[in-house]
């Protein structure tokens, strides 16, 4: 049953993994190439050494096939291995300013700071410890260790290695050839009014029009705020691999498994022969016998892991078809209990079905439970899921008047018109989960 269960809960990439262990632990077992997984719903496994020494020809029939060409295998083996090998991994930050730090000096001090400098910078480029500290950890003066920094700062992209972010916008202005003196000291010294759009009291501040601070607020939003973040990380990439793809049948969309990673398994002809040979020795048999079994029981949970995943997809594609066809604004309220009762299964069999595996819709790829949400009922009698009411309050911020925009209270108003009654925190909150501004941060003169 844990191995029943951890099949179904683990994503297909993480499944094949779980199916090698098996393979490697368990000799009965074999993979094969292009073929469906057996199926355990002929043989009795308690049946006596004598029935399955006999092998009759229903036993022959649903187990033996033909090994599968080892040529064949091998041409697929180095077609595997070639697009393995054959992928680029992403180029690290680390690994970007380090080719540029040999190409720009062969001083060893300079490189032995350098190195240690380029190793502490975070995701985000910036430099998480005081320069004092690379000094002592590469037994070098201050003096050294700021020339090493001053040239890494220099490096592509612009902003990098800054202590801050004030350092990192003046450092990419400087790069960008921006020498006005305004802007500068509006990065130095007013950047937090900057972000709050204080352009009045700037402007007043600092003798000039309104205009002239928001073009200046403009030239800086064009500004990289986290110089280092566009490169891969060191840290291995999470890779999601979609489990099924939503497919339209005529009138009706229903779901199609992606049976491609996960491997297709067999008993072996070989081990099923030494069971039936007369004279082998009794434990030996015992053993034979239980490994085919374990491994019968193993091909049965994954075909039970795909069909239930099946299953539980095409009800969510008979359900959500507004979404399939029209998109995110038509998503409906959906929960796992109304899913499990049609499929026939309990709730947290559907929650274990749907962890950590996504599906590809004519939308793009999203993460089954994405389908699970609660929502709202229209003055019309429509319901309405909470993430299609994020998309239409999404949708009016993007069509507002960026010099009037909408405030929170504007916007229950407008949804209320359209059947959608809400309370303006809620809309405060989706607005926030959206990473959408308030309006007063929203106004353009």
């Amino acid at each position: 049953m844990q191995q029943s269960l951890q099949f179904l809960q683990a994503p297909v990439l993480e499944l094949r993994s779980l199916i090698q262990q098996e393979l490697q632990s368990n000799p009965a077992l074999e993979e094969r190439e292009n073929e469906p997984e057996e199926r355990d719903d002929s043989a009795n496994d308690d049946s006596e050494l004598e029935t399955l020494k006999k092998q009759d020809e229903d036993w022959r029939e649903y187990f033996s096939q033909n090994q599968p060409s080892k040529t064949v295998s091998s041409d697929l083996q180095k077609k595997r291995d070639f697009f393995f090998e054959s992928q680029v991994s992403a180029e690290t930050l680390a690994e970007h300013l380090q080719n540029q730090l040999v190409l720009s000096t062969t001083n060893p001090q300079l490189l032995s700071a350098g190195e240690e400098i380029i190793g502490n910078l975070n995701e985000n480029g910036f430099l998480s410890i005081p320069l004092e500290e690379i000094s002592i950890r590469t037994d070098l003066d201050l003096a050294t260790a700021e020339k090493a920094l001053a040239l890494i700062q220099n490096f592509h992209p612009p902003g990098i290695a800054a202590r801050d972010l004030r350092e990192s916008l003046l450092i990419q202005l400087q790069q960008n050839g921006n020498t006005d003196t305004l802007t500068t000291n509006l990065v130095a010294k007013e950047l937090d009014k900057i972000g709050r759009k204080r352009f009045s009291e700037l402007a007043r501040q600092y003798k000039v029009t309104p205009e002239r601070i928001q073009e200046i607020a403009e030239t800086i939003g064009k500004l990289n705020p986290h110089p280092g973040a566009a490169f891969s990380t060191d840290q291995p990439q999470n890779i999601v691999q979609a489990e099924a793809a939503f497919v339209k049948n005529g009138d009706i969309w229903g779901a199609q498994l992606n049976n491609e990673p996960v491997p297709h398994l067999r008993i072996s002809d070989t081990y099923k022969d030494l069971l039936g040979e007369p004279g082998s020795d009794k434990d030996l048999k015992e053993y034979l016998r239980e490994r085919i079994r374990a491994g019968k029981f193993l091909i049965k949970c994954l075909h039970q892991r795909q069909q239930t995943i099946e299953n539980i997809l095409n009800e969510i594609a008979r359900r959500q078809t507004d979404f399939l066809e029209n998109g995110v604004s038509h998503l409906k309220p959906l929960t796992m209990n109304q899913v499990a009762a049609a499929v026939g299964v309990h709730e947290t069999t559907v929650s274990r079905a749907a962890a950590n595996k996504y599906v590809q819709t004519p939308w793009g790829v999203f993460p089954i439970k994405f389908f699970f949400t609660s929502g709202y009922t229209t003055s019309d009698g429509q319901n309405l899921a909470n993430t299609s009411i994020k998309d239409a309050i999404g949708d009016l911020v993007s069509r507002e008047d960026p010099r009037k925009p909408l405030s929170d209270s504007e916007i229950v108003e407008i949804l209320k018109e359209k059947g959608i009654d809400l309370a303006r925190r809620t809309v405060a909150k989706y607005r926030s989960e959206l990473n959408i501004l308030p309006s007063n941060l929203r106004r353009q003169l």
